[in-house]
């Protein structure tokens, strides 16, 4: 029998892994159990491209359920047809028995798990269009409430025609202008660009 591995993925640094570390555990050795804390939207993960270039035919890999592979209803399918077929390994979603391709080989098995796993895939893929629906419709409502999103305005101070006049002459240094104003480079240039514009007009 082949190495056994597990994966397991939260969508953010925030979530909590350890009920799938938990279950993990029960079946994979701590050396073994692979994890990523990002977006399931593709298989660009550190630690999932790690465990999958160590995969040889008849290892076995363990995850929770199918949305902690991933969340687009193609990648998920391709990949998992990647590691079963190219690779040559079985998959068990825990929380899916019909999805344990050591089980069921013959014609109707395949057919079963093959058909299985199209509907959760493509439910993972609609459960994270709802959630960028429902992100969008909140942030929508937010802004009809005046709530605003993103780093607050840096006040221009009062004297940010002297300052800029003093580095435009020579007087202070361009970091000594940044620093006097309180603001980053970035912001500095595009509030100079305002205040020029402002003079012009």
């Amino acid at each position: 029998m082949g190495k056994v591995y597990g994966y397991v993925r939260v969508s953010s640094v925030e979530q909590n892994e350890d009920r799938q570390i938990l279950a993990m555990e029960k079946e994979v050795a701590a050396g073994n159990i692979f994890m990523d804390k990002q977006s399931g939207k593709d298989f660009h993960r550190a630690d999932y491209e790690k465990m999958v270039s160590k995969m040889q035919k008849g290892d076995l890999l363990y995850i929770m359920s199918i949305d902690r592979l991933g969340r687009n209803y193609t990648e998920i399918q391709n990949q998992w047809r990647m590691l079963t077929k190219e690779i040559g390994i079985d998959i068990c979603v825990l929380d899916m028995p019909l999805l344990d391709t050591r089980n069921g080989k013959d014609l109707m098995g395949t057919f079963i798990a093959d058909l299985v796993l199209q509907i959760l895939s493509f439910a993972a893929e609609n459960e994270r269009e709802n959630i960028r629906k429902r992100q969008k419709q909140g942030i929508a409502a937010a802004k009809k409430r005046g709530v605003r999103f993103g780093r607050p305005e840096v006040p221009v101070p009062d004297n940010f025609g002297e300052i800029t006049k003093k580095w435009e002459s020579g007087q202070i240094s361009f970091n000594n202008a940044v620093q006097e104003c309180n603001m980053s480079q970035a912001t500095f240039y595009r509030r100079l660009r305002e205040y020029r514009t402002g003079r012009k007009t």
